[in-house]
């Protein structure tokens, strides 16, 4: 019951911003999918919040910082004025979130298949919107698929932090990897001079299925340890 409740968020969310991008000429492509994006990323930074049974305004917090982290970071480092200084909106979208949580948190805080669902969305939306500032930029390929990539995942790294949970994107099932294979799927339907949409749909299936595929098969990076197979000790001085 509740899968088809996600399903249908996620439905009305592509429908609204197909709707956006064809009726208002002003309206980019990346404008629409960066506010969808911010509003699912939002929803799941609140969730965990919830879980941690932190207050309304830690939620609020948190829920922000990982809808913003990511894209405060990428304009930054691009020399742009950061995104979210620009207007109120993604205090909104933060708020919406938290009322999506506070209406279905019976659901929303027990069920960890609804805060999966939600990081893979807004991880999928964001990675486009980083490669695709970047390159309207004229940085080249390499730089956006960096620039991609932390959009995606900086903002769920604040957020686990902050609720302190180790980062999805250390333990997780190729979390950023994902990222990195689906900015190299825009890329190079870039270079090969498809549109903006187009490009973004694909980029964001790519980084989709391989978090769901990675998740459902326990595929992951090798991770490091002693020639005697044990984990790295800590160094006592």
């Amino acid at each position: 019951m509740i899968n088809n409740y996600i399903i249908a968020f996620f439905t009305v969310m592509l429908n609204l911003f197909i709707d956006a991008v064809n009726v208002f000429d002003g309206v980019k492509f990346v404008d629409v999918i960066e506010v969808i994006g911010a509003v699912t990323f939002a929803i799941s930074g609140v969730r965990l919040a919830s879980a941690k049974r932190i207050d309304w305004f830690g939620a609020f917090v948190v829920g922000f910082v990982t809808a913003t982290g990511g894209g405060t970071l990428r304009d930054l480092l691009l020399d742009q004025t950061v995104f979210w200084l620009k207007s109120t909106l993604y205090f909104w979208c933060t708020a919406l979130a938290m009322l999506v949580v506070i209406a279905f948190r019976r659901y929303l805080v027990h069920l960890n298949n609804t805060f999966f669902w939600f990081d893979t969305f807004g991880l999928s939306l964001f990675v486009v919107v980083g490669l695709e500032k970047t390159i309207a930029l004229d940085y080249p390929y390499w730089l956006a698929i960096v620039m991609g990539t932390m959009t995606g995942v900086v903002g769920s790294v604040i957020r686990d932090i902050l609720i302190n949970e180790i980062p999805l994107v250390f333990s997780a099932e190729l979390y950023a990897v994902a990222c990195v294979l689906g900015g190299v799927v825009y890329c190079t339907l870039h270079h090969l001079g498809l549109d903006a949409v187009t490009c973004g749909l694909a980029t964001s299936v790519v980084v989709g299925f391989v978090r769901i595929l990675a998740t459902k098969y326990n595929i992951h990076l090798p991770s490091l340890k002693d020639e005697d197979g044990e984990p790295p000790k800590d160094i006592v001085m």
